[in-house]
């Protein structure tokens, strides 16, 4: 029995003292591995701010700014891990790390296909010139003005100052209506009028009306004025004209304002805005009917 605990005590210190030569033995690559480590750290921290400023000069939103400066700091940390691996002739042990990354991002993406739909997505939209902060935009049957795009969701500001929260998977699968891409919007009033009115001074009123209130209209040629059809009650038209703004509150603005301006000139010229009217077809016998009860009552 004491032998045998000798021989395991001499086999212990045999493995110690080999390991400890080899610790000698490799003491200059750890020494150089940690260095390159340690100087890894510190220009990842100084190529994230160089990321950060340069990226800074472009339109990105700030969490793209972020993102793009931490993927930059990330992949310099992998590239000082890979040079350390390969100081200490771990070669192996990187292969099995690669390996074991391939399979475990494998996997991660699969659990996440969603979530990283929403990220790819969330990177495209950034550099998207189509769609910046400020737009007034309407896409998946929402309408407002985009204040902010990160890597999961567009948010939009509608009129009522609600925010509406989009998934940018969404967004990019479906089409976007923009309506920032010119300086300009369009406004298009419909109203009707009564049959016995004068059809050309209708015309001539409108555009007037238009042309005195609205600095874009510079001229009555730059109105639309079409009649649309004989309508049950009224005859009515469309009119559409330019303001000099982009947002669709502005847009409702203008549409109030015309509508005030132009009720008040069809008011001063005797035009008459009908309301819908139901005429009533009563049988002559069931009339007859009726005035001799009355009469007998």
């Amino acid at each position: 029995m004491e032998d045998k605990f000798k021989k395991a005590l001499e086999g212990m210190w045999t493995k110690l003292d080999g390991w400890l030569n080899a610790f000698v033995a490799n003491l200059p690559n750890l020494i150089l591995a940690i260095l390159v480590f340690v100087l890894t750290i510190i220009l990842s921290r100084y190529i994230k701010k160089l990321a950060y400023k340069l990226t800074s000069r472009s339109r990105l939103q700030e969490s793209m700014k972020q993102l793009l400066s931490q993927i930059t700091s990330v992949a310099v940390i992998l590239i000082g891990l890979f040079l350390v691996l390969g100081i200490l002739n771990l070669g192996k042990a990187l292969n099995t790390v690669l390996a074991g990354a391939g399979v475990a991002g494998l996997a991660v993406g699969l659990a996440l296909q969603g979530a990283l739909a929403n990220t790819y997505s969330g990177i495209l939209l950034s550099y998207v010139k189509q769609i910046k902060f400020g737009d007034w935009i309407k896409t998946n049957d929402y309408e407002g003005e985009v204040v902010d795009i990160d890597l999961r969701v567009i948010t939009l500001k509608q009129v009522d100052n609600n925010l509406v929260y989009i998934p940018n998977k969404m967004v990019v699968e479906n089409p976007i209506k923009n309506y920032s891409t010119t300086s300009q919007s369009r406004v298009i009033l419909e109203c009707g009028v009564g049959y016995d009115s004068d059809l050309e001074l209708v015309r001539k009123i409108v555009k007037q009306t238009i042309v005195a209130n609205f600095d874009a209209v510079t001229s009555d040629e730059e109105i639309i004025f079409l009649y649309r059809e004989f309508g049950s009650s009224s005859i009515d038209f469309e009119t559409r004209f330019w303001i000099n703004s982009t947002s669709a509150l502005e847009v409702a603005k203008a549409k109030t304002e015309a509508m005030i301006k132009i009720k008040a000139a069809f008011d001063a010229e005797g035009i008459v805005i009908p309301f819908p009217i139901r005429t009533l077809d009563v049988p002559q016998d069931l009339v007859a009917q009726l005035k001799g009860e009355t009469t007998t009552s």
